[in-house]
């Protein structure tokens, strides 16, 4: 068992006692009791309930031979991320002094002498509440990160009990890393703090391709666990019931989302929920058990992905194979989605998920990676949105270069240092000597426009939303503007440093076009092409101390035909394979390698 503390939901006569733990909104309203996850994380009388709660389900269970695990509050940061009140402010104060010191230093750190709100003392400081007017970005950033701190503040109160009460037995907390279903944490932070990383996942049905999605949340998990096996906590079987449409999994896709996230590092696969219920906000939601019972098409595949995730019992503790990796940053996406951008069409969202689903579409496995983690591992790294960068993110980015690696940054990067201050000098700040440019002024495009780009074979790429006044300092031209506000000038560059390059992309470039670019960057970087696996066929490798194993996910309508080298034997079937696996339409095959690369 996994046994949850049930911290994310206060009972009604909790908040009829202390009605200020209920949090305030930023525009002063505060929410009323009858949802889940209504918490002022900063409320003193919420904390005792927790930590109080927390201590009497461990004593009463901290010997069971059932339990397996500590599960920690239920998907932190949703749906309130952030509370207002006054109890916060006093919080934040006390939070401002240890993160910055003293007043002034906070002062220095948010520029308050741009429309007159410097502060001499912090009892003067409050949260960001709505102003008549934009309120300061860095103040807004410190409290976006204040918000977050004190959450895992929460949370390691509770971990701490357990792990005094129940040694031995780990302690997690279910994340939503996919970048649609939260964006109030910084699971960087936070995957340092569990035992286990889990994660929730859900299918975003607006029209794209949600398996693509999916192997990204589950790449993202793996690298917030660095790279150790995790578990996924929570998916459907079928439909969700909080989307505008719901539709049903059509048969084998739940087999095949689930298959998915183990090829990409999980141990196993959990579900919300057991038995669909029957009252209450979810009961369209579907579950292992639904309405229809045991004579149902969802029970029987769910009986049958039983079977199959215990045939890959040997893949335990084995990793998942990356070639790539992708930088993404919470704290910067917070930064960079702040009032007085110079376009709000320059979504980092946006471009992390376009920059995945090129690599994706070249049939590359992603590993992310903080901006200032180790990069060294990867041939090539992607940066498709990095608006805020440190100073040891410029030096990072450098090094990786300078000792041969293959670096491609996106437009509007590098523009603000860790408090949203621009760097002296011209942009990208302090990643202008690793890309060998700089750039004078944004050009951002109306929503009716877009450019064209010419390269060195007279090839033509088409962008929009963006472009930029770019000037060379040592990095060479490979596709310059024909037309737009730059129409003559740089658009992609790119830059030799020691052993490695550093390209540089100035606009948003459509799904071909963007293609084209990674295709240059990954011949550079020596990584072999896989244009013989069809679109929409994945092929992903776990290795370890029991042997290399392929899963290969048939996302078509079609039968495909892909190459294993060497010999293998399917886990499912203990089938021989010899040169080539045929895959069903819609169907998922996994295979252990005995030789052959």
């Amino acid at each position: 068992a996994d046994l949850g503390t049930p911290t994310v939901a206060p009972p009604a006569w909790f908040y009829r006692a202390h009605p200020d733990a209920l949090p305030v909104s930023r525009e002063g309203v505060r929410y009323a009791f009858g949802s889940r996850g209504a918490i002022c994380h900063s409320n003193p009388a919420y904390r005792e309930a927790a930590t109080r709660i927390t201590t009497e389900l461990a004593r009463r269970y901290a010997a069971h031979p059932a339990l397996a695990l500590w599960h920690v509050h239920n998907e932190y940061g949703s749906p309130v991320g952030a509370c207002y009140c006054d109890g916060c402010a006093a919080h934040f104060r006390r939070w401002l002094a240890g993160r910055h010191g003293s007043v002034e230093a906070v002062n220095d750190a948010w520029g308050t002498a741009f429309w007159g709100q410097r502060y001499t003392d912090f009892e003067q400081i409050d949260p960001p509440r709505l102003t008549p007017g934009a309120c300061n970005p860095a103040q807004q950033l410190d409290y976006r990160r204040f918000a977050d701190a004190t959450m895992r503040e929460n949370f390691r109160a509770e971990r701490d009990i357990l792990h005094r009460l129940s040694p031995g037995i780990p302690v997690t907390t279910n994340f939503m890393t996919a970048l649609s279903q939260c964006d109030s944490v910084d699971y960087w932070a936070w995957g340092r703090e569990v035992d286990l990383v889990t994660n929730d996942h859900y299918l975003i049905t607006d029209g794209r391709r949600t398996h693509v999605n999916l192997a990204m949340t589950a790449d993202l998990t793996r690298s917030v666990a660095g790279g150790a096996p995790w578990l996924l906590l929570e998916h459907s079987t079928s439909a969700v019931n909080w989307q505008s449409r719901n539709p049903a999994k059509r048969p084998g896709e739940m087999a095949r989302n689930s298959l998915a996230h183990v090829a990409r590092g999980s141990e196993g696969v959990m579900f919300f929920q057991w038995r669909q219920s029957r009252r209450g906000s979810e009961k369209f939601h579907s579950a292992m058990l639904p309405h229809a019972g045991v004579d149902s098409r969802v029970w029987r595949e769910v009986v049958a992905l039983g079977a199959d995730i215990r045939a890959l019992a040997p893949l335990r503790g084995t990793r998942t194979v990356a070639d790539v990796a992708m930088v993404w940053d919470w704290q910067s996406w917070w930064a960079q989605g702040l009032e007085g951008r110079p376009s709000v069409d320059l979504d980092p969202r946006e471009r992390a998920d376009s920059f995945y689903e090129a690599l994706y579409d070249r049939h590359l496995t992603v590993d992310f990676a903080h901006p200032e983690a180790d990069l060294s591992p990867w041939p090539l790294v992607v940066v498709p949105a990095l608006y805020l960068a440190s100073e040891k993110t410029g030096d990072n980015f450098r090094r990786y270069v300078e000792q041969g690696g293959t670096l491609v940054v996106s437009c509007f990067s590098g523009v603000v240092d860790e408090h949203d201050a621009v760097p002296d000098g011209a942009p990208p700040g302090l990643l202008r000597d690793v890309l060998g440019l700089s750039v004078e002024e944004w050009a951002p495009l109306m929503p009716s426009e877009s450019v064209e780009l010419t390269g060195p074979t007279g090839d033509r790429l088409r962008a929009d939303v963006w472009s930029e006044f770019v000037v060379p300092r040592g990095a060479d031209t490979v596709w310059s503007y024909v037309d737009g506000p730059a129409a003559g000038g740089p658009a992609v560059t790119r830059h030799r440093l020691g052993s490695g390059t550093a390209w540089y992309v100035s606009t948003r470039l459509a799904a071909g076009a963007l293609d084209t670019v990674l295709r240059a960057a990954c011949e550079h970087a020596g990584l072999c092409s896989r244009d013989e696996l069809p679109r929409d066929v994945e092929v992903v490798k776990r290795s370890g101390d029991s042997g290399t194993y392929l899963f290969v996910l048939n996302h078509t309508d079609g039968q495909a035909r892909v190459l294993v080298p060497g010999t293998a034997t399917d886990l499912f079937s203990g089938e021989h394979v010899s040169g080539h696996l045929t895959v069903p339409a819609g169907g998922v095959r996994v295979v252990r390698q005995h030789d052959g690369r």
